[in-house]
């Protein structure tokens, strides 16, 4: 039996240069932001708006939204689906995030 690694480190030579919670970081470039944030270092991506509790990417292909991140501005991104690009600024996801309102319910509040 091989105890050879089954996944192959991709060079750095394509490093990007982004910010993940105000902090500078030089991180994998070509790859999915949860992808160079996990290789960064980076263990808590969000926090869940019952509990707190931290949460961390785990399908990595946009099924189960444990990754969800704040980029560049833009809240409940899933840092899974997204390439990462230099200059990014990216936030953990403190919580649950103000829903803008449905039409219904501003219709109800005027009581039309």
């Amino acid at each position: 039996m091989t105890s050879r690694p089954l996944f192959k480190t991709l060079a750095d030579a394509d490093a990007v240069d982004i910010w993940f919670n105000d902090q500078p970081l030089r991180v994998p470039g070509g790859r999915s932001v949860a992808a160079a944030l996990l290789a960064a270092g980076v263990s808590r991506f969000r926090a869940t708006p019952v509990s707190g509790a931290p949460r961390a990417p785990y399908c990595m292909m946009g099924a189960c939204f444990e990754c969800l991140v704040e980029i560049d501005g833009v809240p409940s991104r899933q840092s899974c689906m997204v390439t990462v690009r230099d200059g990014m600024r990216i936030h953990s996801q403190e919580g649950a995030r103000d829903l803008p309102p449905t039409v219904q319910s501003v219709e109800n509040v005027h009581g039309r």
